[in-house]
């Protein structure tokens, strides 16, 4: 049995750094490989869809998971692989690419709150408002002094989805640069994978140390006790899913979900 996955969490006013950050490490599952992680993954889904329907039920909490990677982190095949069970009904999954004109005019945060859970509910981000504080960054959209502010408005915003209820749990999917590469190179070969790769892709692979540096920072300045970071380590796939499914249970569970009591005495109703 390894270590769970709280030692993937940063704590607040902790230093980052990513290149002494393994992303092939396997602490939480030193023994197993694809084949039991495959077992254990199964019986993690069947826990996820029964919190999921504890959520919904007690109807007091929402659950937001915060995804982050650098192009071919795994971002869409965390949601798939992890969630696969869940009732959908009750997950809601957002993406945040470049903002339209009408999402322009206003502040970069509104079109994320309009996506945050309602009670009941977990909303999944795949990339998020930290795009303000990375794209932005790397590509000098906007000035050093602007995006600067923008780690408090973040910290400010999310203390208080927590404090209305909201569980948040951020997740970086950390691979490394040679992954990367054979992640690219994979899209390429299989004609099946083709309409995955994007050439912009290579424009972001080209400034890696400078997302590094960017993450590096956005994690260091925005991870709160109330809404953490985690760094999981990516380059095994099937690991990643363990993880961050091990993640999302801990959140849930340390809710206190309960069924609400039956108004009435099911005792008594005979149905004919």
């Amino acid at each position: 049995m390894g270590q769970g996955p709280e030692i993937y969490r940063i704590e607040e006013g902790a230093t980052i750094d990513l290149a002494n950050r393994d992303p092939r490490d396997r602490r939480c599952h030193p023994d197993g490989g694809k084949s039991t992680a495959r077992r254990e993954l199964d019986d993690m889904r069947r826990r996820l869809s029964e919190l999921q329907r504890r959520l919904w039920a007690d109807d007091r909490f929402a659950m937001l998971v915060v995804l982050q990677a650098m192009d071919t982190g795994g971002k869409d095949g965390t949601i798939r692989k992890v969630l696969t069970g869940v009732n959908p009904q009750g997950v809601d999954v957002s993406g945040f690419g470049v903002p339209s004109s009408e999402e322009r005019s206003h502040d970069y945060l509104w079109r994320v709150h309009r996506r945050t859970p309602a009670r009941g509910r977990i909303a999944i981000f795949n990339r998020s408002h930290y795009e303000d504080v990375l794209v932005v960054r790397v590509n000098g959209l906007v000035e050093e002094e602007r995006w600067q502010r923008r780690f408090e408005h973040i910290r400010d915003f999310e203390r208080m989805l927590t404090d209305e209820g909201t569980v948040i749990r951020k997740i970086m999917l950390h691979i490394s640069k040679d992954e990367q590469r054979r992640r690219l190179e994979e899209r390429l070969e299989d004609p099946s994978k083709n309409y995955k790769f994007n050439p912009n892709d290579l424009d972001s692979r080209a400034h890696w140390d400078d997302y590094m540096e960017a993450y590096e920072d956005a994690i260091a300045r925005t991870s709160t006790a109330g809404s953490p970071w985690y760094i999981v380590p990516a380059d095994r796939k099937w690991y990643r899913n363990l993880v961050v499914a091990s993640i999302l249970i801990e959140a849930l569970e340390s809710l206190d979900l309960r069924y609400p009591e039956a108004e009435f005495d099911p005792g008594t109703i005979d149905i004919v």
